[in-house]
């Protein structure tokens, strides 16, 4: 997957900023008030538990903080569409660094400390701001968006585990599900095809005849948290076309084997 030329679509950073910080808030509370022995389900994410899960939601703000604590990286930043693609080849490290955290501290002290840090140092930072990150330096206002994606996808993977309903900040899952449009666009260029996620995003992508009037000859719809669970492999193309949770009409709308985006 060659690097993404330009960033496709751009983000307000006080918006951003206050989604993330809103979603992590809401998982903080859920998970405060989760039971004892909910911890130790499983979640489907190979071997985590809930209790593995939990520390990573702290692990993807916590990311933020430590990067604003350290000193500002000289090479240039790597475009925000770069990263849905990098993220398989860190999956070992992080699961490493997941186990290792949920033994030796419990949920509840992870959400407090990283929260109070994140609410002292993300606010005064500006959204040019480049932090080193694992993917690269990036400029803050892209990584809050890249965290807030983490933090949507694992509060769906929290709710189904443990039989939650924590909510979503609507600008998080908007953010989320954009970026993850925006990376089918880039992963599949061309304008054949018509991808609708209402109400937050819609893409043309795969090549093929372009369209320029009228009703588009290939079109997919489906909803945020469904588009969520395909481009991050949660759920199977196949599967959720035959469930009616996806439609698509149209020979180039098959997006089976673009799928998933990142893991």
């Amino acid at each position: 997957m060659p690097p993404a030329k330009k960033r496709l679509r751009s983000y307000d950073h006080e918006r951003t900023r206050a989604a993330l910080l809103a979603q992590f808030e809401h998982a903080r509370e859920a998970v405060r008030a989760l039971p004892p022995d909910r911890f130790a389900l499983p979640t489907g994410l190979g071997t985590w538990t809930v209790r593995e899960l939990a520390a990573h939601l702290t692990m993807a703000v916590e990311a933020v903080n430590r990067g604003l604590e350290a000193p500002v990286p000289q090479e240039p930043a790597v475009p925000l569409l770069d990263w849905p693609f990098s993220t398989s080849s860190r999956a070992s490290t992080i699961a490493d660094n997941v186990e290792a955290l949920a033994a030796a501290r419990e949920p509840d002290e992870l959400f407090t400390v990283v929260g109070d840090r994140a609410a002292e140092l993300i606010p005064q930072a500006p959204g040019d701001r480049v932090i080193a990150t694992t993917a690269g330096p990036m400029a803050l206002t892209d990584y809050l968006v890249t965290r807030t994606v983490e933090l949507v996808v694992h509060t769906d993977d929290l709710n189904r585990a443990a039989g939650l309903s924590v909510p979503f900040d609507p600008q998080a899952l908007a953010t989320a599900t954009r970026l993850l449009a925006d990376a089918l666009a880039v992963r599949a260029p061309g304008a054949s095809t018509e991808v609708r996620i209402p109400p937050y995003a819609v893409v043309q992508c795969v090549e093929g005849p372009r369209h320029t009037r009228g009703t588009p000859p290939n079109v997919v719809e489906t909803e945020p948290l469904v588009w969520l669970r395909l481009a991050t492999g949660r759920s199977a193309w196949h599967e959720a076309l035959a469930e009616g949770q996806v439609s698509a009409s149209g020979e180039r709308a098959d997006l089976s084997e673009l799928l998933p985006l990142m893991s």
